[in-house]
């Protein structure tokens, strides 16, 4: 890999045989990703940087102004935590047989276990997102005629998902997070590069094929996705 800078953007440059067509993305953290074929020379990759400039700035802007709105999460009494697009408060009790709970609308949790709330509260995420996301794989599984091998869950940084060698499937633990309608789109996203290893017009076809309001769905992740992450 290599970078390529064009006036104030930095990019990191991805080529693979596999690749057809030039893309630039832009991650969760906000870091610019250009990928392309090996045989295009830098010249076309600096002209093709500078007519989507405007967008990668919006994009950035967008990116800047999701994470001011983010505030660290405290694991006091009351406060809101997500689960599948809706929020819960706290309640801290004195003791419980579990470090967390879902109980009548609100998680519980032992006041001496709040010290490391994150810690707990990321593991009772996990243990709900595996059986969630599996089932989800197995519902679309036929339709886009894949067969993935599994499904793992865990910090995956500023990816939401990842189809990993053996057609493996990962996600972010914070996938739960997402309202379920976008969680799913996370699942067919990611069961789509079982197929198309990169984000080709096919690719999206088959996304597409599998979900056809996709576009609304990949708009809220892009725009909202970073607004959960104050855990």
């Amino acid at each position: 890999m290599s970078t390529l800078t064009v006036n104030d953007l930095k990019f990191e440059v991805r080529r693979s045989a596999q690749r057809r067509v030039l893309e630039i993305t832009v991650d969760r953290g906000g870091e610019l990703i250009m990928s392309a074929p090996p045989d295009v020379p830098d010249a076309k990759l600096r002209e093709f940087a500078q007519r989507k400039r405007m967008w990668v700035y919006k994009q950035l802007a967008k990116k800047e102004a999701s994470t001011h709105e983010v505030r660290s999460k405290q694991f006091t009494e009351g406060e809101g935590f997500a689960y599948l697009g809706r929020n819960y408060r706290l309640r801290l009790v004195h003791e419980s047989d579990a470090a967390v709970k879902l109980i009548g609308g609100r998680f519980v949790m032992p006041k001496p276990l709040a010290r490391d709330g994150r810690e707990h509260l990321i593991r009772w995420y996990c243990d709900r997102a595996r059986p969630w996301l599996a089932g989800k794989v197995a519902e679309y599984a036929a339709r886009m005629e894949v067969s993935p091998a599994g499904v793992r869950v865990q910090d995956l940084g500023y990816r939401w998902g990842s189809c990993g060698k053996g057609e493996l499937l990962y996600f972010h633990w914070k996938t739960i997070l997402l309202p379920a309608r976008i969680a799913e789109f996370v699942v067919v996203h990611e069961m789509a590069h079982l197929h198309e290893p990169h984000h080709t017009p096919e690719f999206w076809r088959r996304v597409e094929r599998a979900m056809p309001d996709f576009e609304r769905r990949k708009t809220w992740l892009t725009e909202l996705g970073m607004s959960i992450e104050g855990l």
